[in-house]
């Protein structure tokens, strides 16, 4: 029978099963049938040994019940570091909303280091060669992802937050439509009066999510019949980096800015003050992912808000439908963001604009 963990009892010692049966006047099999097949129990039954469980504090062993069930009941998830200059507070977000949905499913989160550099299978192979985790979370998907096509060849159930990008389509996922975030901006934007509506973000090819997002903001220019040559400049995702890739666009009369991150459109607020200009009055500016940096900026930053609540009870939900059945067809989630307007996109373009 499992033995509990380092829960003490009265005496000092662990909280045993045996010890929990005995207080609620039961075998130790009623006990494990009521952590592990409460279906098989009387509720009256069930009830009473919860209770005592509760009250003398037992936790079932985590290696008892492994060896028993064949389930770790633990989800591996890679975490990189966050490069410097980067809104690592949206992924903070996500992973946060991740963990609370595994708890309320009965199974906790198991971080292990993923390297620099995109992404690899260090970590991949050392956890599934140790039976360590029940499957995996896969997040910062890029071309040329190596991850997925690896798990899905060991039957290793997974499920991504992003999609492959290229490729031949591999198992299941949960996304944000980007390309409909800045789609929305630009919307908002013209709605205000704006026709000189650039977009600053990363190289062409160099992001799955960025290409997507680019995408978006092309799409309604093109059904606004608004010209997108020159209006279009590329940067890494670093303050200093978009501060320079911004002027172009300032320089060929942009009257607002819609930037691939918050980061971006940190770095155009500062570009637009070094010449005299006022975000939002003089120039409208757009982020994307409503990191903590758009509502303490001044004018307050307008952003696409990812539902990143929605993304990380999805992914666990597809990941555990897939642990239950594994030749389910694919099942592949695009949820919508939503504009957050603040004041930085709320004026009509300058006189003379």
């Amino acid at each position: 029978m499992p033995r509990s963990s380092n829960t003490p009892s009265a005496k000092g010692g662990p909280v045993t099963l045996a010890m929990v049966a005995r207080r609620a006047g039961v075998s130790s099999q009623t006990v494990s049938n009521a952590i592990n097949s409460p279906g098989m129990l009387r509720p009256e039954t069930l009830e009473r040994v919860r209770r005592v469980i509760d009250e003398m504090g037992y936790r079932p062993s985590r290696a008892a019940q492994t060896l028993r069930s064949g389930s770790s009941k633990l989800i591996g998830y890679g975490i990189q570091p966050t490069p410097p200059g980067t809104a690592g507070a949206v992924m903070d977000r996500f992973l946060h909303a991740l963990s609370e949905a595994a708890d309320e499913a009965g199974y906790r989160i198991l971080l292990f280091a993923s390297p620099t550099g995109g992404p690899s299978l260090e970590g991949y192979e050392e956890l599934l060669a140790q039976h360590e985790v029940d499957g995996f979370v896969l997040s910062g998907t890029e071309r040329g992802d190596p991850r997925q096509a690896w798990l899905a060849q060991r039957d290793v159930p997974f499920v991504g937050f992003g999609r492959m990008w290229s490729g031949r389509p591999v198992g299941d996922w949960v996304d944000v439509d980007g390309a409909s975030g800045t789609d929305a901006a630009v919307e908002h934007l013209v709605a205000l009066g704006h026709r000189k509506i650039a977009f600053l973000g990363w190289g062409r090819g160099t992001s799955g999510a960025g290409d997507d997002r680019a995408e978006g903001w092309s799409r309604a220019m093109r059904r606004h019949g608004l010209p997108t040559r020159g209006r279009r400049a590329q940067s890494v995702n670093e303050i200093d980096a978009a501060r320079a890739a911004v002027k172009p666009l300032l320089d060929g009369g942009a009257t607002a800015v819609v930037a691939a991150s918050d980061m971006l459109a940190l770095g155009c607020y500062q570009t637009l003050r070094e010449r005299g200009a006022v975000p939002g009055r003089d120039v409208a500016v757009v982020g994307f992912d409503d990191s903590p940096t758009a509502e303490i900026l001044s004018p307050a930053l307008t952003s696409v808000a990812q539902p990143l609540e929605d993304v990380g009870r999805e992914c666990v939900r597809l990941l555990l439908a897939r642990i239950a059945a594994p030749e389910a067809p694919p099942e592949r989630l695009l949820l919508e963001p939503s504009l957050i307007v603040r004041d930085s996109a709320t004026a009509s373009p300058s006189a003379g604009a």
